[in-house]
């Protein structure tokens, strides 16, 4: 166990680098340092997720919240409570996600124009940070096919597994989808559907813990191996409530409540990784006589432009035909990603979702019907980054969230077409649901730190550091100065390979013999489900 000091004595600091956060950009980022010669401490607020029968149970996972934080966030504009979905696990979020991987478009790292305003160009190109992505791809196990995505990104690697196969009914999805003139492909998924992998290729992957260890979430292929190399210790159940700095304005500390006693943690490097929003949260709870505004915030950025996508959940039904997929989430549409028929805008994606229980008013035999005779998916398009839209902290320090969307006649029509090519491939009715920001906050987050080249309008650098405090570094989505219109995972996986380079961690290879796959992992998946 670390050794810290209440009273703020400074002892002997232990620790060369403390990572606040085991999700994907922390322990992605442990993983990257293990051998590297730091002594490493990760510091995750929440325990281990266990394995039980409700980690498959819809009820459980759904209904009663049960892996959600029961933390109540604020609605600044409306004055409501909001029960976010945060997940305080060692893993962080991606103990649930649904384990979509897939990379930023090589436009999305330029300044590209909205109907509503613009995408801000990034600090990196595109270039800078695909060996990175190849490299994240092989550690998180991605599968998925190249060459079928219109508008995928230029790859030095493939795929390090093959798509995984489809059944019989998302096959005919595919070729009716085709016969309009699309190009679906697989969608990319960290799932360890090796050859004597543990994915038995169920229905509750989406959204569910996995609970045979199947999904490449961030703790098993990134925290488990950092710690068994003696260098990364881990601390649970430990809430950072606040930096500390010395008096030349660098982060000397990190104060943290365990076991309902405040201890403190010293190191030379710190690396805040807890999320998008609580990043932010934590940095404007840092404040001191040096950082009156928020620690690293001379800009008066920390908090702004945060981001979620805008995202609407449809529902294709087909009253005379059952679903007899297995997995279903699998295929995604980005014919529209850049501009759609008659817009000349960036719309965003389609994708099909994993099976999320339906309710009906609460009669079950109607909810049943439909889910036998259905398929979920939904359309994902860009918000944009605005001042207005951030993160603070309420007189009583809650958290406060002040948002309103944009973006929305863009993403009104990706939904039409969403719509129109669904019932053409032969659902002739389609029900969907925009998904109210920030009522739903914690799908998606991002941009409340963004990096970038001008201290005045950015709060970190290229490196992810903080243009103020040298010894200060965030490695989750807080970093992004556009969402995009893809999930944020994989480019927070690929950045915090870039940034534990930078520190001296592993030198980056596509290579697979880098991980260390027996040749018998990287034969084909196993057969049809």
């Amino acid at each position: 166990m670390p050794q810290g000091d209440p009273s703020g004595t400074k002892p002997a600091a232990p620790y060369d680098v403390i990572i606040i956060g085991s999700g994907a950009g922390g322990a992605t980022l442990a993983y990257s340092l293990r051998d590297c010669g730091k002594r490493v401490l990760v510091v995750e607020r929440g325990e281990h997720l266990p394995l039980e029968p409700q980690n498959s149970d819809s009820t459980a996972v759904f209904k009663q919240r049960r892996y959600h934080t029961t933390e109540r966030w604020r609605n600044v504009l409306s004055g409501r409570a909001i029960a976010p979905k945060e997940f305080y696990w060692v893993g962080g979020k991606t103990k649930v996600y649904g384990a979509t991987l897939i990379r930023l478009r090589e436009a999305d790292f330029g300044e590209l124009e909205h109907r509503e305003g613009i995408s801000p160009a990034w600090p990196i190109t595109y270039d800078d940070l695909e060996p990175y992505y190849a490299f994240a791809e092989q550690l998180y196990l991605v599968h998925g096919q190249a060459g079928r995505d219109p508008v995928e990104p230029r790859r030095t690697t493939d795929y390090p597994f093959p798509a995984l196969p489809e059944s019989a009914y998302i096959q005919d999805l595919f070729k009716q989808l085709e016969h309009q003139g699309l190009k679906p492909f697989a969608l990319p998924l960290g799932i360890d559907y090796r050859p004597g992998g543990p994915c038995t290729y169920c229905r509750t992957c989406d959204g569910y813990p996995c609970h045979v260890h199947a999904k490449s979430d961030a703790e098993l292929r990134c925290l488990r191996p950092a710690l068994q190399s003696g260098n990364v210790d881990l601390m649970t159940g430990a809430k950072a409530l606040k930096l500390h700095t010395n008096s030349q304005g660098t982060v000397e500390s990190v104060e943290i409540e365990k076991d309902n006693i405040h201890q403190r943690l010293f190191a030379d490097v710190f690396v805040v990784a807890c999320g998008a929003i609580q990043s932010a949260a934590l940095l404007l709870k840092s404040k001191s006589d040096l950082h009156p505004r928020g620690l690293g915030n001379s800009s008066g950025m920390v908090g702004c432009n945060l981001m979620f996508h805008n995202a609407t959940g449809l529902v294709g039904i087909h009253p005379l035909r059952r679903n007899t997929a297995r997995f279903q989430k699998s295929l995604c549409l980005s014919d529209f990603y850049l501009r759609g028929p008659d817009w000349p805008y960036p719309m965003g994606v389609i994708q099909l979702l994993g099976f999320y229980p339906l309710q009906h008013n609460g009669v079950p035999l109607i909810g049943r019907f439909i889910n036998e005779r259905s398929i979920q998916f939904f359309a994902l398009s860009e918000d944009l980054p605005e001042p207005f839209n951030r993160v603070e902290l309420c007189d009583d320090a809650a958290v406060g969230i002040r948002y309103r969307p944009n973006n929305l006649l863009t993403h009104r029509k990706l939904v039409s077409l969403a719509r129109r090519a669904f019932r053409q491939a032969g659902y002739p009715v389609v029900a969907s649901q925009f998904v109210l920001q920030p009522k739903d906050a914690g799908a998606h987050e991002c941009g409340t730190i963004r990096f970038g080249k001008d201290p005045n309008d950015s709060v970190l650098d290229a490196d992810c550091r903080s243009h103020d405090v040298p010894n200060l570094y965030v490695v989750d989505a807080s970093f992004f100065p556009s969402s995009g219109a893809v999930n944020p995972a994989l480019t927070v996986i690929a950045q915090a390979l870039r940034v534990g380079e930078h520190l001296g961690g592993m030198r980056i290879t596509s290579s697979a013999a880098a991980i260390g796959y027996p040749a018998a992992m990287l034969a084909e998946p196993k057969g049809k489900p």
